[in-house]
């Protein structure tokens, strides 16, 4: 195990960020020691002898001019110790870190800018001065900062050029992991049947992608900075070209693939529900033959469609159950929060704790589950300050969940596609939320009400999903069948209020949200309806001979 001991020196009585960095330094498994405040060069000195440590921690936040004279008396009295495999660490204010670089004493300077996942990537052994300090993978880029969380954020302007000037422009900027390509819809649906695209709609939406030089460029623009690493969306259709295309150009760190969705029953594609699901498990399986991470982006497209709880968590896990089926090792399962808008925070904690309990419950030595967690992009206000509230209110209600990833949704986007500028803003105010999380936070997943919601909605998602296992009672897997599948939907065991006319599903599911969480609801009651009872209407009404026990 390594040793750091710390002290402020000089006349700095200033402790508070020592002690944050030793606190860091311990989760990593150093040995710590702080010395202590106003410590004089010859105390420090002495307790560097005795202990012997690996790194020495020097803070001074005065006024910057006195630091010099202290140092130079520091530099003079290190070379005599004959100790060279110890390495100096310096904190303090950006003037106090100027001096200190120009010094010649310390390896490393913190100057009060850098969040907490550069000082545990620096425990954990890199510089950030090179491009190998910064993980090209999406796993390795997870385990380098947590507990704190990798950030993604989508990029998608009008122009290929001007997206490359902002992927150069927030890659140099250091506050973002992970960048999403955001292609227009001509590219998702036509990027391999260019004659069929409506050229009046060429950016609508993202980027207009055309050729697989305009990935590159994207893909050139981010090596710089902290070289984040890039994904993009799946395409709507030749999904498969579509993910070779991706994985050979931007390195694609994952995968998203819907389980019903990119068909008739959001109509971004011709797909019908049954073939949808078909090709949608074929792309998950490729991606984990090659063993490239796989998100099922597929919860949220019900609740956006103001389907209940229930159904939210139902198609959670059967958005994992089907990636692990198709042999998907590293699944991204994404929580989307705020969905719909007016969800209290407790239910809605309630929700996602559910599914995760489910989605969870799925773990085993080839199947490993990384939290993904985000603002719902509906919850943004249009006025831009209510807004930012708007976003720090969602990330820390998220970070209860204690995300491997989180998503940040730009502040701007119910005003205006997010530019650079407003990328980085948004990143650097949920860095400002996070920092203060890891301080360390009240456990709101253990609230009374939210744990009886939560264990609530996995018992109606037991019911949910063996109404669908009856419905496919001749096959080997009714949960990853797409016929049975296609099925359920279009019964209305799965089914959401937007849905009415849809050839897909019926529609005829009506939700109401009740002491902030969103129930089926019968209209002629007047009242909630449980989801056996809902669920022993469909199969009556079909004459389906299984009732829900």
């Amino acid at each position: 195990m390594k040793k750091i001991i710390a002290a402020s020196i000089g006349k700095c009585v200033h402790v508070a960020g020592i002690m944050n960095f030793l606190s860091l330094a311990e989760h990593e498994g150093y040995i710590t020691r702080f010395i202590g405040a106003a410590i004089p060069v010859d105390k420090l000195l002495e307790a560097v002898k005795e202990e012997k440590p690996d790194f020495v921690g020097v803070s001074y936040r005065l006024t910057a001019e006195p630091l010099k004279k202290v140092l130079v008396e520091l530099k003079e009295k290190i070379d005599r110790l004959e100790m060279p495999n110890i390495k100096w660490v310096f904190g303090g204010t950006e003037p106090t870190a100027q001096v200190a670089k120009e010094s010649g004493i310390f390896a490393f300077t913190f100057d009060g800018t850098e969040d907490p996942d550069e000082v545990i990537g620096f425990l954990k052994g890199k510089t950030f001065e090179k491009a190998d300090d910064y993980p090209q993978d999406l796993i390795s880029r997870i385990w380098s900062k947590y507990p704190y969380p990798i950030l993604r954020h989508h990029i998608g302007l009008p122009s290929v050029e001007e997206t490359v000037a902002a992927i150069e422009k927030v890659a140099e900027s250091k506050v973002l992991d992970v960048i999403s390509v955001a292609p227009d819809q001509n590219a998702q649906e036509y990027f391999f049947e260019q004659d069929k695209m409506d050229r009046r709609l060429d950016g609508a939406g993202g980027v207009p992608l055309r050729t697989r030089e305009d990935f590159e460029a994207l893909y050139a623009a981010s090596r710089r900075g902290n070289y984040p690493i890039l994904r993009c969306y799946s395409g709507t259709k030749n999904l498969i070209p579509f993910a070779q295309l991706l994985n050979e150009t931007i390195k694609n760190a994952w995968c998203a693939v819907p389980l019903f969705w990119y068909s008739v029953l959001d109509r971004r594609g011709p797909r019908p529900v049954e073939e949808a699901i078909r090709e949608n498990q074929q792309v998950m399986r490729w991606h984990g033959e090659r063993n490239i991470p796989v998100e099922v982006n597929e919860s949220h497209h019900w609740s956006l469609r103001d389907a209940h709880d229930t159904i939210g968590v139902v198609t959670a896990y059967l958005a994992a159950y089907n990636a692990k089926k198709m042999g998907v090792k590293d699944y991204v399962a994404q929580y989307m929060f705020n969905v719909p808008p007016s969800l209290s925070p407790a239910m809605d904690l309630a929700k996602m704790l559910a599914k995760i309990e489910l989605i969870e419950s799925l773990q085993d030595e080839n199947f490993t589950v990384y939290r993904q967690a985000r603002a719902g992009i509906a919850s943004l206000p249009a006025d831009l300050d209510q807004a930012k509230g708007q976003l720090s209110a969602s990330c820390y209600l998220a970070m209860a969940i204690k995300p491997h990833i989180y998503h940040v949704v730009g502040y701007c986007e119910a005003h205006h596609a997010a530019t650079a500028e407003d990328v980085i803003e948004s990143c650097k105010i949920v860095r400002g939320v996070i920092r203060n999380i890891m301080l360390g936070a009240v456990d709101i997943t253990q609230d009374p009400k939210v744990q009886e919601r939560k264990n609530q909605l996995i018992e109606e998602a037991q019911i949910t999903l063996a109404a669908i296992k009856s419905l496919g009672c001749d096959v080997d897997d009714p949960l990853a069948d797409p016929a049975t599948l296609a099925r359920a939907a279009k019964l209305g065991i799965l089914d959401a209020p937007h849905l009415k006319g849809n050839e897909g599903a019926p529609g005829t599911l009506v939700t109401r949200l009740i002491d902030g969480a969103l129930y089926a609801y019968d209209e002629k009651e007047k009242r909630i309806l449980s989801e056996k009872e809902r669920i022993d209407r469909i199969l009556s009404e079909n004459k389906i001979g299984h009732t829900v026990m």
